[in-house]
């Protein structure tokens, strides 16, 4: 940015490392051993190596048939397929899904908590448009933000798993602007990862600060 950037009309925020703090663990046998005893109570045995394997190949599988270069997937829908490989008495493979995906979720979480410095720059944006671009699983992560009160403060929020490609995608920042009806200069763009919510956007056109660099510019 710079003095002769033209006004903010709108700002969009990247979710986890701006917005919240939070730290998983899904590679940990406990995760797995955890979400393995849970599957019981509804309807669906594996084992938890075995379910930490069916997880990771059908994730890449799914990946790989998504195709383009930074595809994603809905977690979801793969627990869904899992559990209806591996149930053992009737089931709703679908709702079961979504519920088992939380779950999981839930196992791996390791921390999780809001940060203040950035629920502050929300309330210095409040009469711009806002919205929220997030490499993140809508089946949990609006969940994440509801819980601290984030969600509805934003015009929209756009996840990953809605559209089926991440940042640094370009179409997904098109559809933020799609859903502002902002042209790219008019908007910032603030979150921590250099690539996706700095070096992108600015190549898309938009203003950009990482997310420790907006708190300082800011902080007065």
């Amino acid at each position: 940015m710079s003095l002769c950037d033209p006004p903010v009309a709108g700002v969009l925020f990247d979710c986890y490392g701006t917005l919240i703090d939070i730290l998983t663990d899904e590679r940990d046998t406990e995760t797995y051993r955890n979400l393995a005893r849970w599957l019981i109570y509804q309807g669906v045995m594996v084992a938890p190596d075995d379910l930490r394997v069916l997880y990771t190949c059908h994730v890449r599988e799914a990946i790989e048939q998504t195709g383009g270069l930074y595809p994603e997937v809905r977690v979801e829908e793969i627990f869904a397929g899992i559990c209806a490989e591996h149930a053992i008495r009737k089931i709703d493979a679908g709702r079961l899904g979504i519920e088992t995906a939380r779950a999981f979720r839930a196992a791996s979480l390791r921390r999780l908590g809001i940060i203040e410095e950035s629920r502050r720059l929300l309330d210095l944006f409040c009469a711009e448009k806002l919205g929220v671009v997030s490499n993140g699983q809508r089946v949990f992560s609006e969940c994440e933000m509801r819980a601290f009160g984030l969600y509805d403060r934003f015009d929209f929020v756009i996840f990953s798993s809605d559209l089926g490609y991440q940042k640094p995608d370009t179409r997904i920042y098109a559809a933020a602007l799609g859903r502002m009806r902002l042209s790219a200069p008019e908007v910032l763009f603030i979150g921590d990862n250099p690539e996706n919510d700095v070096a992108a956007p600015r190549r898309f056109g938009m203003q950009a600060l990482h997310v420790e660099e907006a708190w300082r510019r800011y902080s007065d």
